[in-house]
């Protein structure tokens, strides 16, 4: 707000929405930026170093500005430092407090928009004074319940289909960074850390099978325990499997693997001994089918063509050390 008023933010406040663990929304709820007992270029300063530090984030600015404040020449001073440094980011600008220019005994808010001479005659002189600085404007009057207005919220309609229109091109870029600065690798290991608490369970279940001493008579249990992986492991990556599907991402995964699975097989012919390695060699290969899906997976998520040799090695490397991992697992 600009000098006319007195701004009830003393610090830069943030509020979360829904939670502060996990939120959809920050809203940064600035100091008065036309307060005239603060120092103008320290809050430039601030406000500068907030835009970089979220870079990441989808990003909208909403400069709010009374009605009837005419002050703003400190106000617009900062927006146009703000928009010259950070033109990607969007503007919008929200003008508050409406009734108090209605006319003299209005004792309730019209239909909206506000079709009041005094309103729309102070709207565009705002507009004016923000020429450049701003990409959309809205009306609103956000009142107490006893003040008497109705509805409270007045513009929240138009000020919610504003913001709207402006978050496509905040998210596109926020997308755009994310791609350019490689946090899409930093995604996909967090994909794969939580992939991973799949993956072991089906690890654990596919050595108790295959630790029964009957050679070939477990493949079949074997091959649908994998199959089931990979069917959960592409709903975390938001790919939607049917069963013959989930076999088809088996057989090109590990097509290379089937010598193995049949070695894994005949090695039960030894007594005692031969079943603890199968059961060993199962989870080995269950842990490496398993990271070498969620590669799979992932180049897919992020828009790329799966890599064939790229995954099989993925494979060779997490089954190596699977086998190191598991090969005192006991039935």
């Amino acid at each position: 707000m600009g000098q006319g008023f007195r701004p009830h933010t003393q610090h830069t406040e943030r509020y979360a929405y829904p939670t502060s663990d996990l939120p959809l929304l920050i809203f940064t709820d600035t100091v008065g930026l036309g307060d005239v007992d603060q120092d103008t270029q320290a809050i430039i300063q601030e406000l500068l170093g907030e835009l970089e530090g979220e870079s990441r984030r989808a990003r909208v600015l909403l400069l709010t500005v009374k009605i009837n404040d005419f002050a703003t020449d400190t106000l617009r001073q900062i927006v146009q430092q703000l928009r010259k440094q950070h033109p990607e980011i969007p503007c919008l600008l929200v003008v508050t407090s409406l009734h108090e220019v209605y006319p003299a005994n209005t004792t309730d808010h019209p239909a909206y928009p506000p079709s009041f001479e005094a309103v729309q005659r102070v709207f565009t002189a705002n507009q004016e004074t923000f020429t450049g600085f701003y990409d959309a404007a809205v009306l609103i009057d956000f009142t107490l319940e006893e003040d008497g207005y109705d509805p409270v919220f007045y513009g929240l309609e138009a000020f919610r289909d504003a913001l709207a229109a402006l978050l496509p091109e905040a998210e596109a870029r926020a997308i755009h960074q994310l791609l350019e600065e490689g946090t899409g690798q930093r995604i996909g290991n967090l994909y794969r850390d939580v992939g991973r608490r799949y993956i072991l369970p089906f690890a654990v279940m596919s050595a108790t099978v295959a630790a029964v001493p009957l050679p070939f008579a477990t493949m079949p249990v074997l091959t649908a325990l994998q199959v089931s992986l990979v069917g959960l492991l592409g709903q975390l990556y938001g790919q939607t499997l049917t069963p013959s599907q989930a076999g088809g991402v088996v057989s090109a995964i590990a097509g290379g693997f089937l010598a193995q699975a049949i070695g894994r097989e005949l090695i039960k012919f030894v007594p005692g001994f031969g079943s603890v390695i199968a059961a060993s060699w199962a989870a080995a290969y269950t842990w490496a089918l398993g990271e070498a899906t969620c590669v799979y997976f992932g180049d897919l998520m992020g828009g790329k063509k799966p890599d064939p040799k790229r995954i099989q090695n993925v494979m060779k490397e997490s089954f190596a050390a699977a086998k190191e991992r598991f090969k005192t697992i006991k039935n």
